[in-house]
């Protein structure tokens, strides 16, 4: 009997510890859940863009191609309680009516921006992962896209550089041949 006494103890000690435990790690769940949704400095600065921009691009088609211009526009909006910011984009790109949709987020539990990019020049999505680089003033970020002319995945490299509350830049770059070219340059100047 006394051995009973001293299992129904133990199993008594057992479930308390685990239910403390359970709780702890609910307590803790629920701490990193509420950090990761809650909107911060990072998605601040996201916001400083918000608004409507002009825009004056230039692109190359490929190394040492001649430059080609384009002018457009550009909506930045913070979405979902300011966690995400989606970009509305028009332009006229090579005689044909362009438009894109991008989105960027701060993924605070991973500590990185994320964004997503679809247009009506194709079928596929882009998509980069970048940080913060004071260097530039900006956010750098690398990623892939499919080129369907090569049918092969290139390697991306996007620098976005802020000058002030009514101008940025955004460079894409992308490898030809094993090197490096800018393979676009936007200049956003307020509306």
């Amino acid at each position: 009997m006394k051995t009973l006494y001293v299992l129904a103890a133990a199993f008594g000690c057992l479930l308390t510890v685990n239910t403390v435990s359970a709780q702890m790690d609910s307590v803790a769940a629920h701490k990193a859940w509420m950090a990761y949704m809650t909107p911060g400095p990072e998605h601040q600065q996201l916001a400083k863009t918000e608004g409507d921009w002009n825009t004056d691009m230039t692109f190359w088609k490929g190394p040492g191609a001649a430059p080609e211009k384009a002018t457009g526009s550009c909506s930045n909006k913070m979405i979902l309680g300011g966690r995400y910011q989606e970009s509305r984009f028009t332009s006229d790109m090579m005689g044909m009516p362009f438009e894109g949709l991008g989105t960027t987020a701060y993924d605070n539990a991973r500590k990185m921006y994320l964004n997503t990019w679809i247009d009506n020049m194709g079928t596929g999505m882009m998509m980069m992962e970048g940080k913060w680089e004071s260097a530039v003033n900006g956010i750098v970020y690398r990623g892939k896209s499919f080129d369907p002319s090569t049918q092969k995945t290139m390697e991306l490299r996007q620098v976005i550089k802020f000058q002030d509350a009514n101008n940025y830049t955004l460079e894409m770059y992308r490898m030809a041949n094993g090197k490096e070219f800018k393979e676009m340059e936007i200049f956003f100047k307020r509306k």
